[in-house]
């Protein structure tokens, strides 16, 4: 047997071990999914399946699309609003903008019951990191006090600046932890994208546990190629699930990916929600 047919061997291994796993029914993680990724299918079908597959909420959808959401019993669980992801608080003049920009959205998330906004550090374009933090624990102390007054949590999103957001400042969790951690507030938090920090810097779970405290809400998707979080891709998303429910996480963990070409849509999140139920 050659080392190649070993490996393929294992692979398959793999997948098919993930499809033994029972379906998705409870566990201890509250399992969400982005609407983005599923934009072909209408908002109505997508809740109503989704909802019928365990999903028990549902991410990045604006609010005229939230009572569909509510109607099959889903969460609208992080809500985006105007922040785009270049223009972030790294930059002094951006403040009073993003500042009455992100008022307006925890107040309308904190009457719908959403639970978390979305925001993000902005492109570095030629500024140093220390300088774009500065400017970040700035802004984000401009807002923590109205969130934690409203009960809205503002996650700040980990990005890849290797493949998808090039130039993105908040691109290792080190940077965003230290952020966080001037910011203090238990209403600031950070997005820890899975996928996008495997392609930054790997250790998955040790770096989950070491700086818990710090995030608020996680994504997931399969690395390489953003597709499925089963056996065809580098990571063993079980594993990172038992590790983010052992410490206790009370959020939702949203999958965020795009399924590959040919698969099932439906088919596949429900695959994604049997692989981190634990």
């Amino acid at each position: 047997m050659t080392r190649r047919s070993v490996i393929q061997t294992l692979s398959a291994g793999a997948v098919l071990a993930q499809a033994a796993r029972p379906a998705a029914s409870g566990g201890r993680l509250k399992q969400s999914f982005a609407r983005w990724c599923y934009s072909k299918i209408a908002i109505d079908d997508l809740c109503r399946q989704a909802a019928e597959i365990g999903c028990v909420g549902i991410d990045l959808i604006e609010p005229e699309d939230w009572p569909v959401a509510r109607k099959y019993g889903l969460t609208p669980t992080i809500t985006q609003g105007k922040a785009q992801i270049p223009d972030g608080w790294n930059r002094k003049e951006s403040h009073d903008r993003l500042e009455q920009e992100l008022r307006a959205r925890i107040v309308r998330a904190a009457e719908a019951k959403v639970p978390n906004v979305i925001t993000f550090s902005g492109n570095r374009k030629g500024m140093g990191d220390q300088e774009g933090k500065e400017n970040c624990i700035l802004g984000l102390n401009r807002v923590k006090k109205f969130a934690e007054d409203n009960g809205v949590t503002v996650c700040m999103e980990l990005l890849n600046s290797k493949v998808n957001h090039k130039d993105y400042m908040c691109d290792h969790t080190a940077w965003g932890v230290g952020v966080m951690q001037r910011v203090n507030s238990p209403r600031v938090k950070l997005l820890y994208d899975i996928y996008h920090m495997q392609i930054m810097e790997g250790d998955i779970a040790r770096t989950i546990t070491d700086n818990f405290q710090w995030i608020g809400h996680f994504h997931t998707g399969g690395n390489p190629g953003r597709h499925e979080i089963d056996g065809t891709q580098e990571l063993d998303y079980h594993f990172v699930a038992e590790t983010i429910a052992q410490l206790g996480f009370a959020g939702y963990m949203a999958h965020e990916y795009s399924p590959a070409p040919g698969r099932d849509a439906i088919a596949s999140l429900k695959q994604a929600l049997e692989i981190c139920t634990v």
